[in-house]
């Protein structure tokens, strides 16, 4: 009581007397020293926390958690269904106002934090903590199913040892009179029951179950090729950046040298060119329906990936005064490239199943999701000469893209929870690591059986699905409106010596924001029937979906209340002090006018901010 009290700087995050006796030190620890009113970035970089050995391990981390399996599966199939060609102006158009911005905010702010998910809210708006917990949970669940289709993945590269590929003939016992083999075949009936080899699913057994009422049993096959996935992810991730950032050169760059095979070999096959055309043939009345606006945006956000806490995990280990800027731009680049030309690869071998088959490509490119890649595509590649080669090639990608992907999730929780509980698992991280891995494997299990499809398929709709959108789009609030964009520029500013422009403040203020707001309302208002192949998912299961989503946003909302309830006064004078946190934020951020601020002991908690570095700073004291 008797010492002056301490005023937080919001464009340094230090109270100010201590800011001021550390700069007349000239203490490298400052975010900024106050000369001729302008921020001027100094050192801020600790030396005991983690760092990428290259920049190019960062980079190709980056864009290995941003390329994954749906730039294969899900931007081909979103792309023709929504008018071919047409689809690139709301793609392009979504990616320049909503996902980049979003990736490129997300990539500043680990990098000025340095720190995960959870406690680089200390920093920015101490009452949205629970997003960070959100984030932890719903990488939980991708991880439950994600590894699961890389497992699916592994099995069909081993089954793709054969002279003859498994899904390449009607003669086996668990084929149905609906199983038309076209393979080396001249005028073949085919009708609207029929199904081919790979139709006919021996090699997930998924005609072995019931449903979701009855998924059957665990596949050992599959809990076995799980296990291998999850191994090689823990020997991966257990050393830190030092070791993924490694592992990656592989994962990350195989991919593309598989891609240039399989386009190479589609584009000599019969037919190919067939595919293509139905690709990318502009359909532009598309332009005048709201659904392919919605689709191009939700598909821009899940590609790139912000919200997920993945670029904030992997930013957080860059040098201070890294270029994140230029970063955002180059890895938004390749992964759109890399979707596209993704589309060609596919489109390119179907155009040739459908020139087989006699057949319109629509007829054929009728699956989405992981039936594209584990049924469709599979059955055209056995159309191929050299069919055991090319399967096998594809499958090895597959398996690289999902690994990548599944780095980067698993990442984000341990930088997370590792900078949120230092002094408990600061020095066992090899420990932490490995009861990470052992949670998500035996969360998988449902998913190892005959049915395991179904449960991926619920998983993936309501455990990440609009829950991560939610998310981002209220990180996007916190950031741009709570803790100020002036101040987020300044940290920018700080880093890369000069602030970001007009464009980015207003995409971060209002387009990224109402962008996601767009997606959030379109599937609310006009939600669609969940489906696998001929199976509806019934109203039982749609409610469990509900729940396990919500399981996950609800931490948001439960730790809003604990941080009220916490807070010291009444509930108008707790609201006051958050008030005036953000109007402080936003207004004039001059040193004379933070002095003429009052600090409650109400705002002390609201500004409960460190220098941030990650080490925070005491409460702040009452003044009355």
């Amino acid at each position: 009581m008797g010492k002056d009290p301490l005023i937080v700087n919001p464009v340094s995050d230090r109270p100010m007397a201590e800011e001021s006796t550390a700069a007349a030190h000239g203490s490298p620890k400052l975010g900024y020293t106050n000369t001729n009113s302008a921020p001027v970035p100094v050192m801020t970089q600790t030396d005991s926390r983690d760092k990428w050995s290259k920049k190019m391990d960062f980079l190709l981390s980056v864009i290995g958690f941003a390329v994954d399996l749906g730039n294969v599966w899900r931007f081909p199939y979103i792309c023709y269904q929504n008018g071919g060609g047409a689809f690139l102006i709301p793609y392009i158009l979504m990616a320049i106002f909503g996902g980049v911005p979003l990736f490129y905010m997300e990539l500043a702010l680990g990098q000025f934090h340095r720190t995960g998910a959870i406690s680089i809210w200390k920093h920015i708006c101490p009452i949205f903590k629970g997003i960070g917990y959100s984030i932890c949970i719903i990488a939980l669940y991708v991880s439950f199913y994600y590894n699961t289709i890389i497992a699916w993945a592994l099995f069909y590269f081993y089954s793709s040892f054969s002279t003859t590929l498994p899904w390449t003939n009607c003669d086996n016992a668990w084929n149905t009179p609906d199983c038309t083999n076209y393979f080396g075949r001249d005028n073949v009936t085919w009708t609207n029951s029929s199904k081919s080899p790979a139709e006919e699913r021996n090699v997930l057994e998924i005609h072995r179950a019931d449903g979701l009422r009855d998924v059957g049993g665990v596949r050992w096959q599959l809990m076995l090729c799980l296990f291998l996935i999850f191994t090689i992810v823990y020997f991966s991730l257990w050393k830190g950046v030092k070791t993924s950032g490694k592992v990656v050169w592989v994962t990350a760059t195989l991919p593309y040298v598989v891609l240039l095979i399989l386009l190479v070999r589609g584009a000599t096959l019969p037919g190919a060119w067939r595919g293509v055309v139905f690709y990318l043939k502009p359909q532009w009345s598309k332009l005048l329906e709201t659904s392919v606006w919605v689709d191009a945006a939700a598909q821009i956000f899940f590609s790139l990936g912000p919200g997920f806490g993945v670029l904030l995990a992997l930013s957080s280990y860059n040098p201070f005064t890294n270029n994140c800027y230029r970063d955002a731009i180059v890895t938004s680049l390749v992964n759109c490239l890399t979707s596209l030309v993704s589309g060609f690869v596919i489109f390119t071998v179907l155009g040739h199943m459908a020139e087989m088959r006699n057949m319109e490509v629509a007829d054929v490119a009728r699956d989405k999701g992981p039936s594209l890649l584990f049924i469709t595509y599979p059955e055209a590649i056995a159309n191929m000469r050299g069919s055991t080669f090319f399967a096998i090639i594809f499958f090895v990608m597959m398996i690289t893209l999902g690994l990548d992907s599944t780095f980067g999730g698993l990442e984000a929780i341990i930088t997370a929870v590792l900078d949120e509980y230092p002094d408990t698992f600061a020095h066992r991280r090899e420990l932490f690591v490995l009861l990470l891995v052992i949670v998500c494997f035996l969360g998988s299990l449902s998913t190892l059986t005959h049915g395991g499809a179904y449960v991926v398929k619920l998983l993936e709709e309501f455990g990440v699905g609009s829950s991560i959108i939610a998310v981002g789009f209220l990180e996007a609030i916190a950031v741009s409106w709570f803790y100020g964009i002036n101040r987020f520029s300044n940290d920018i500013k700080s880093m890369l010596g000069s602030a970001p422009g007009m464009f980015w403040k207003v995409c971060w203020v209002v387009i990224s924001p109402a962008f996601l707001a767009y997606i959030i309302v379109s599937s609310l208002v006009r939600p669609q029937p969940l489906t696998l192949f001929e199976y509806k998912y019934p109203d039982w299961s749609i409610m469990v979906g509900y729940m396990v989503g919500l399981s996950s946003f609800m931490w948001i909302p439960i730790y809003m209340v604990y941080k009220l309830v916490w807070t010291p006064g009444s509930l108008k004078q707790v609201c006051r002090s958050m008030l005036d946190y953000w109007r402080i934020n936003n207004d004039l951020q001059s040193i004379d006018f933070i002095r003429q601020q009052p600090t409650t002991n109400y705002q002390a908690h609201w500004l409960e901010v460190g220098d941030g570095r990650g080490s925070v700073q005491e409460p702040l004291e009452t003044r009355r």
